[in-house]
């Protein structure tokens, strides 16, 4: 079992920069490829980022390529979600999710654990 508890969320202006925080606890956090996904109101959960177990790969959707930078500290059992020049359309509960697979990943399925997710407000 993996504990995962997101911090950093809040409320910022559009182009304004949040950074997000994942703690895990549990089983040997650099075992797990992390991902971080959200879901905005009304709408379908979706994938945002996912990192590998050593930190080398990274994997974005479309939307946040060049803004969000997804990264990991396996001694601190941590992995992080930057987010620069943040968009209204980018408010949403994020979450991350760990999965024991070796590839990434950007279905759901593929991640055994998640956190209870961050709000994420972005004001225009």
């Amino acid at each position: 079992q993996v504990q995962l508890v997101e911090s950093g969320g809040g409320l910022v202006q559009a182009g304004g920069s949040l950074r997000l925080s994942c703690a895990a606890s549990g089983r040997t956090f650099s075992n797990y490829i992390m991902g971080w996904f959200r879901q905005a109101p009304g709408k379908e959960r979706e994938f945002v980022a996912a990192i590998t177990r050593s930190g080398g790969s990274t994997y974005y959707t479309d939307s946040v390529k060049g803004r969000f930078t997804i990264s990991r500290d396996n001694a601190r059992n941590t992995v992080y979600l930057q987010m620069n020049s943040l968009e209204p359309e980018d408010t949403a509960v994020y979450f991350c999710a760990a999965g024991g697979g070796l590839l990434l990943s950007h279905r759901d399925s593929s991640y055994a654990f998640w956190g209870q997710g961050t709000q994420v407000t972005v004001s225009s």
